[in-house]
C-alpha cells in the first residue's frame, strides 16, 4: 500500500506533526512492502531542518525523519513553505528534498491512502 501523510503544523508546540511521524513509522513496521512518503508544508517544514537539539528525554523530529528516510521512506518539503521561512535546501536533514506542489499532486495520484494532520 502507498501512503502519503501531509503534514501542515510546527514541528514542536503542538503534537500534530509528531504523531504523524508516529504514524508513518508504525506503518513501515506493520507493512515494510508498502511505501510512506510525508509531504511537509507550511510550518512543517521546519521539522526536516537539519541539527535539531531537543531537551534529554523529549522527541526529536529530526530524528523520527532520519528513521524514515532509513527505511526507504521519502520527506518532501514544500519549496514554497520552505522560501517563506528562509529555510534552504542545505539546511534540510539528508534524504528530505525540495519539493513542489505538482509533486504533491502527483503523489496524491498514486497514493492508495491520504492522511492529513
Amino acid at each position: 500500500m502507498r501512503t502519503l501523510i501531509i503534514l501542515n503544523d510546527a514541528p514542536y508546540g503542538g503534537e500534530r506533526t509528531y504523531n504523524g511521524l508516529r504514524l508513518a513509522l508504525a506503518l513501515q513496521k506493520a507493512a515494510p512492502e508498502g511505501s510512506v512518503t510525508i509531504f511537509l508544508m507550511g510550518d512543517a517544514v521546519l521539522a526536516a531542518k537539519a541539527g535539531q537539539h531537543t531537551p534529554e528525554g523529549y522527541y526529536n523530529l529530526e530524528r523520527m525523519l532520519d528513521r524514515l528516510v532509513l527505511a526507504k521512506g521519502v520527506v518532501l518539503a514544500c519549496g514554497t513553505c520552505m522560501a517563506a521561512r528562509a529555510l534552504t535546501d542545505g539546511e534540510l536533514l539528508a534524504g528530505a528534498q525540495h519539493s513542489t506542489m505538482d509533486a504533491l499532486a502527483e503523489a496524491t495520484v498514486a497514493a492508495d491512502k491520504v492522511l492529513v494532520f
